[in-house]
């Protein structure tokens, strides 16, 4: 199970209010990190290519088909 937990998952983006650096309607990698979990925050690699937290609230969790995951070059 820790191996699922240090990849990336995808979120779609459904609130931008205030973030220069996030496109709402737009699938974002979500990286790890569980401090910010707990205070309601994600980990997201955002247009800048960098990750930052950014509100859990912003975002809808989604599965990718396979060909997608490995388009994107992600783990299966």
């Amino acid at each position: 199970m820790a191996k699922a937990q240090s990849r990336s998952k995808f979120f779609l983006c459904i609130v931008d209010r205030d973030c220069d650096d996030l496109e709402k309607g737009k699938v974002y990698a979500v990286l790890p990190d569980a401090c910010a979990k707990r205070d309601g925050y994600l980990r997201v690699v955002d247009e800048s290519g960098e990750d930052y937290l950014y509100p859990e609230s912003y975002f809808v969790p989604i599965d990718l088909p396979s060909k997608a995951k490995a388009a994107l070059g992600v783990e299966m």
